[in-house]
């Protein structure tokens, strides 16, 4: 097998040639707010768009960071300022169900005018009816109904008084009401008196007393039935007082009502609620009228009763709306009552109604993050029922809340619009999977992609996001050298020379920091520099962890060795995150194997420090054992490994290859070097597999080998297939350039151990054996030593337990 190439320095890093950027500086490029590289994912949210029947809605898949709520928010609103802007909504008092206010709607723009010219219209009969009822022609009319009443009860009384006293009794006023009573004689002697039910009392006795208590009786009578006709009269006085009055209220208001009814002719339902107003505050007026002045005229007519909420007002214009909503709580999507104190309970009114962003997203989008709805589980069931009913319900509080006085159930309003839910797959699969109601109403999925491909065309829409963001927030131009930097960066988050990332949150934290290091230095145009300043900065922000790691290697605290020879080791390389970032992290990865059949046994596995794929590589590693080397012989192993000096979680399997290639030299006792670190999966074949995080890993082991000074001999060996994830950093290559460190791409086991070890791996032969003196050989032939002395060790035991019977008693 031919000797593995290192690779050049060319394939290291797909380098932007600035010169190929068709621009001198941004200042130059046409911002763009499009979506970037996403023609999947546009053509589902135009879809999802244009198509209005229920169910519709969208759920937008992606990585967080790719920039997807702002792309989402610009893409929305380019295209809903061609769309009609929704009408203005509001609350009005329902003068036929008290507590469910009444709600309106009006072209946009309308309601907050409707509600003005209502104000105006109480501010004007407010004058006109405390002017009407205090008008002279009024208490004219009042007084002459009055006196008309008076005088009419006296005519009766004056005549019953008259026929009471030709037959020796009178009238006489007492605090029960008027009684009939004999006239005193001249001596003053007591009276027989009635009163209105007749009864008297017998005080001349030498009357005939029957005849006297005849005409006390017809006279009492006579009485009762005066009393009952000023009772009618009274009535039909008050009766008469109440017509006056909404006569002259009616007057009052004539003029200003006419007018409010003919500008708003041609809506009905205005119509209807004004002349329900007018209804009603003709009925307020006549039932306080009596009682009525400027000075109290608030306290005794409700006015707040016509008063307009207006709960949407789209005044603005600008088209269909567009809502974010980072904190969708019930009363942030839903609205919510306003309640105010009054004793020792609350109460509240139809103009303390609030909306919520249904309400101003309504015949628009509200988007929102998937997670933060999906937490908030009141939320996202209202949020369905909403959507499923099309319509907004507020609902009264929660029974176990402060005592309410009153409560409203205010008029549901139709709901026409698109929610867009941003999230991932996994949030998918953990909160939607078995959500049929989801899979119902949003039946649109717009999948972001957290790379798009690198070309020309790709390369400019960087240059115009750039310049895009660089208007936005008033940031220096950059030049060529430094967006060519930025398409470099670009690849790099997508690991990938043919690609760039989507993650334009990081793009443009990358282009705020270049621009605070171009000032810093200076520069009206920032420069390639400043982007190189920008990204060191960065990941130095949060090294530190693996900075000191990194002194804990020097200082011999940490067994990392990058030079000479080691039977059963490697140097293994692992990554860890902090945030956004990764970093690697180099450390030995040993073994030991020994006599037994228990085969490969990981330590971390046997405490519980690893997870189930780092599980699965360790399996692979003996069924690759054993159709290697067992297909002739039995399989007879006991074999540790470890990652030496770790003392976290271990999980994944790009250090498969390392820890095979460790198993191998450990069999063969052929030493491996150690200024070569290793990454990679392996599969049962033998086949090196790609892993994440190439180039983090090998930088990791770069840092190691170049604080203690290159020799030259040192490199990484990786999978061959990662070679187009290459993005390193520009330090590497030119170490690689110079000759002072490698990257060697390997696509077996076999490639990688001859690498490791100097020594060929072998071929095999027609009958499975492998030339004398290549590694395939020699681990053959340990493990079929292994497996005799197994064997001849458990026949001695077997002999010698056969031989140590006593004898029968």
């Amino acid at each position: 097998m031919g000797q593995v190439k290192p690779l050049s320095a060319d394939n290291l890093r797909l380098v932007c040639d600035p010169v190929r950027l068709p621009f001198e500086t941004t200042a130059d490029v046409e911002p763009t707010t499009a979506i970037i590289g996403q023609p999947r994912a546009t053509r589902a949210l135009e879809f999802g768009m244009g198509l209005k029947s229920k169910g519709y809605n969208i759920f937008v898949i992606g990585s967080p960071g790719t920039g997807r709520s702002a792309a989402i928010r610009h893409f929305l609103q380019e295209r809903c300022g061609a769309e009609p802007t929704p009408d203005d909504w509001l609350y009005v008092h329902n003068f036929e169900v008290d507590h469910k206010p009444q709600a309106i709607n009006l072209p946009p723009g309308q309601g907050t005018i409707f509600a003005d010219r209502m104000k105006q219209l109480m501010e004007a009969v407010e004058i006109a009816l405390v002017q009407a009822l205090e008008s002279s022609s009024y208490r004219d009319g009042v007084h002459a109904q009055e006196q008309k009443l008076v005088g009419r009860r006296e005519e009766l009384l004056d005549a019953l008084e008259l026929k009471a006293t030709e037959q020796g009794y009178t009238l006489q006023e007492t605090p029960s009401g008027l009684i009939v009573t004999e006239i005193a004689d001249e001596e003053g002697e007591g009276n027989a008196a009635a009163d209105e039910n007749g009864e008297g009392n017998d005080v001349h006795p030498t009357r005939d007393l029957a005849s006297r208590r005849d005409t006390l009786r017809a006279l009492q009578v006579e009485l009762q039935d005066i009393m009952r006709q000023v009772r009618i009269m009274e009535r039909d006085a008050r009766e008469e007082r109440r017509q006056l009055d909404r006569q002259v209220a009616e007057a009052a208001i004539q003029d200003e009502f006419e007018a409010i009814l003919e500008q708003y002719s041609e809506q009905t339902v205005i119509l209807d609620y004004i002349n329900a107003v007018r209804e009603d505050l003709l009925e307020q007026v006549t039932r306080t009228a009596p009682t009525l002045d400027d000075k109290d005229f608030d306290q005794q007519v409700d006015l707040r009763r016509y008063d307009v909420n207006v709960l949407v007002d789209n005044s603005a214009g600008g088209g269909a709306p567009v809502i974010v909503q980072l904190n969708p709580t019930f009363e942030n999507i839903f609205g919510r009552l306003e309640f105010e104190s009054q004793g020792h309970s609350m109460t509240t009114h139809f103009t303390q109604i609030r909306a919520g962003d249904l309400h101003r997203a309504n015949g628009g989008y509200l988007v929102m993050y998937a997670l933060d709805v999906v937490r908030q589980r009141d939320t996202w069931e209202a949020l369905k029922r909403a959507l499923k009913s099309a319509e907004i319900e507020m609902r009264p509080p929660h029974p176990d809340g402060p005592a309410i006085a009153n409560s409203l159930w205010p008029q549901s309003i139709p709901l026409l619009l698109k929610v867009i839910l941003l999230g991932s797959p996994h949030q998918i699969h953990t909160y939607f999977s078995g959500d049929e109601e989801f899979n119902d109403l949003f039946k649109v999925r717009a999948d972001f992609s957290d790379t798009m491909p690198r070309d020309d065309e790709h390369e400019m829409s960087y240059a115009q996001f750039v310049a895009a963001r660089i208007r936005e927030e008033n940031l220096r131009p950059f030049g060529r050298d430094a967006v060519a930097k930025i398409i470099e960066y670009g690849s790099r988050l997508a690991e990938h020379q043919g690609k760039l990332s989507t993650r334009f949150g990081i793009i443009t934290d990358v282009a705020r920091e270049a621009d605070y290091w171009a000032g810093m230095a200076g520069r009206e145009v920032v420069t390639a520099a400043d982007v190189r300043e920008a990204l060191s900065e960065r990941v130095n922000r949060v090294s530190q962890d693996s900075e000191h790691y990194r002194e804990l290697v020097l200082e011999g605290t940490i067994f990392i060795a990058t030079e000479g020879s080691v039977v059963g080791q490697v140097n293994g390389l692992t990554t860890y995150d902090i945030g956004e970032f990764t970093f690697g992290q180099p450390g030995p990865i040993s073994a030991r194997t020994f006599m037994g059949d228990s085969g490969v046994i990981h330590i971390e596995r046997e405490i519980d420090m690893d997870g189930p794929n780092h599980e699965k590589g360790v399996l692979i590693l003996s069924a690759y054992l054993g159709g290697i080397y067992a297909q002739h012989q039995p399989f007879s192993l006991n074999a540790s490994l470890t990652f030496e000096q770790a003392y976290i979680w271990v999980d994944g399997d790009s250090a498969s290859t390392s820890e095979m290639y460790a198993l191998l030299s450990s069999l063969s006792k052929l030493p491996i070097r150690q200024s070569i670190g290793v990454t990679g999966s392996v599969n049962q074949r033998g086949n090196i597999q790609p892993i994440g995080a190439v180039n983090e890993k090998i930088e990791s082991f770069f840092d190691i080998c170049s604080a203690r000074g290159l020799t030259g001999e040192q490199g990484v060996i990786i999978p061959a297939s990662n070679v187009i994830n290459l993005m390193l950093r520009e330090d590497v290559v030119d170490a690689v350039r110079e000759g002072q460190f490698h990257i060697w791409p390997v696509r077996t086991i076999d490639e990688g151990i001859e690498l490791l070890t100097g020594v060929p791996a072998g071929e095999p032969d027609e009958e499975g054996e492998y030339p004398e003196g290549t590694v395939h050989a020699t681990v053959k032939k340990r493990l079929r030593e292994l497996a005799t002395e197994l064997k001849s060790f458990g026949e001695d035991r077997d002999s010698s337990s056969d031989g140590s019977g006593g004898e029968e008693d």
